[in-house]
């Protein structure tokens, strides 16, 4: 493994980072959507969220970017429609799949840190006359910030779950390290190498994590 297999595999860590900042920024976005709705209990939209929240929590990560890449294209409607210039295309398939993924579970940590809120602060709030949208733009922001230290998590996992991309063409670390592995049959040293990139993408997460679950729950702390 030469100098230039390491820039190849920099370049696939790059577009693993990529992948993972846009799929928990959209993930994270229908995890807060979905989290409301089953708050609300908004009729139709809740039996949504709980379905797909079923749906990508019950089956394994690899089995949904399959069915979310080679899914759509069996049906002729799709392939005519506007859909069909993204879901042809890999890196959004992949990135939709995890942004679900994600979505799917952070939702269940966003809902369980709602439902840990202390029921004093929903009497105070009530107290105060206001009304259910009133009091979840109160307390929504405390349950959030409760849920980072699981959230962080799950972060983690997104990121080692960007590795099953390569299964679908994307040139992500692991696509590299296969490439490389075919070439040089190095593959202690290649493979090594990218559990390396891995294990210090995710000794940086934690530690960014673990300053921010200092300053989000300083709160609970000053009391």
């Amino acid at each position: 493994m030469n100098e230039q297999h390491v820039w190849k595999m920099l370049e696939g860590l790059l577009t693993s980072i990529e992948l993972t900042v846009v799929s928990l920024f959209v993930g994270c976005i229908i995890a807060i959507f979905m989290t409301l709705t089953l708050i609300m209990r908004t009729t139709g939209i809740h039996w949504l969220s709980r379905g797909v929240i079923t749906l990508f929590t019950g089956t394994p990560l690899l089995v949904q970017i399959f069915l979310v890449y080679y899914g759509p294209g069996q049906f002729e409607i799709v392939r005519e429609s506007m859909l069909w210039i993204w879901l042809s295309q890999p890196w959004f398939c992949a990135m939709l799949a995890l942004a679900l993924n994600t979505a799917a579970y952070s939702t269940q940590l966003f809902k369980g840190a709602f439902d840990a809120v202390p029921s004093g602060q929903w009497q105070a709030c009530r107290a105060l006359g206001m009304d259910k949208v009133a009091t979840l733009r109160v307390l929504l922001p405390f349950a959030i910030r409760r849920a980072v230290p699981a959230y962080s998590n799950e972060v983690i996992l997104l990121f080692k779950g960007t590795s099953l991309a390569s299964t679908i063409t994307i040139m992500d670390i692991m696509g590299y390290a296969q490439r490389i592995n075919a070439q040089t049959y190095d593959t202690l040293v290649v493979f090594g190498v990218a559990g390396a990139f891995y294990l210090t993408v995710n000794g940086v997460l934690t530690l960014v994590f673990r300053k921010v679950e200092k300053k989000a729950l300083a709160f609970e702390n000053a009391h």
